[in-house]
């Protein structure tokens, strides 16, 4: 079997573990699926007054608008959760075993990418379903839809790959603050609330330089039909996706190490 094969043999089985556990025990996914739904609910109801604001500048309104944000959002905390999975397989010894017997450890990160991006798409799943029963307007085409699901499933690879390079590292459930807060900040110091133009003081001057905005304005376009920063939003995700790749590479150096 050549090296290409066992990697994707490798890759195929710990990705279909994680599918079978994700989908037969309701603790694995609820919390990746209530968490973006509580966000939604809070943002797009209690701060709809907002889309009122003279400068508010979004045809598909405030739902659509917070939309946008919990797409990006439910895909990188489904990196982070199946980060947590990868620390609980090395807390429990099943990640040990799995290393020592697989013939090419390199497919048992993309094994996890893969998982995490089936999560993320069943979180995805139930928050449009959610907004389309809220009354949300998704202005956009077909191709926008499309495009908006490769963004959110490429910002859950980026994710994973972070999560994955430090529970590979740390190897335990502690690490999770580590693996969540960095995305936290970054979310939250981008123009979560309001467009970027209403942003302000350093908050602003922050959100300008921070590549989840890019994200952030590139999902809100393809909502309302009206593509904006593809290519800014392309070209930052394929940068981070080179650092964590990086960053992963480290961690699984390190796993190997640690026996």
């Amino acid at each position: 079997m050549s090296g290409l094969a066992r990697t994707r043999s490798v890759a195929l089985a710990v990705a279909a573990r994680g599918i079978h556990n994700t989908f037969t025990n309701p603790a694995m996914w609820m919390p990746s699926v209530l968490f973006p739904l509580f966000f939604f609910i809070a943002f797009a109801g209690g701060l709809s007054s907002v889309q009122n604001a003279p400068d508010f500048q979004y045809g598909a309104g405030y739902t659509a608008f917070q939309f946008g944000f919990i797409c990006i959002q439910a895909a990188a905390f489904g990196g982070v959760f199946t980060g947590f999975s990868i620390a609980a397989d090395f807390e429990s010894g099943f990640a040990r075993r799995l290393m020592l017997a697989a013939p090419n450890r390199g497919g048992i990160v993309i094994g996890y990418v893969l998982w995490a991006m089936t999560r993320a798409l069943l979180v995805l799943c139930v928050v449009f379903a959610a907004g389309m029963v809220s009354g949300m307007n998704f202005e956009g085409s077909s191709a926008d839809l499309v495009a908006l699901l490769v963004l959110s499933l490429a910002v859950s690879i980026v994710a994973t790959l972070w999560s994955a390079g430090i529970a590979m590292r740390l190897r335990t459930m502690q690490a999770g603050p580590v693996m969540q807060m960095p995305i936290f900040i970054l979310m939250f110091l981008a123009p979560v609330y309001v467009p970027l133009a209403l942003v302000s003081g350093w908050v602003h001057e922050v959100a300008r330089f921070n590549p989840v905005t890019a994200l952030l304005e590139a999902s809100r376009g393809f909502i309302a039909g009206d593509p904006t920063k593809v290519a800014l939003s392309a070209a930052c995700l394929a940068g981070l996706f080179v650092l964590v790749a990086t960053w992963a590479r480290g961690g699984l150096r390190s796993a190997e190490k640690a026996g």
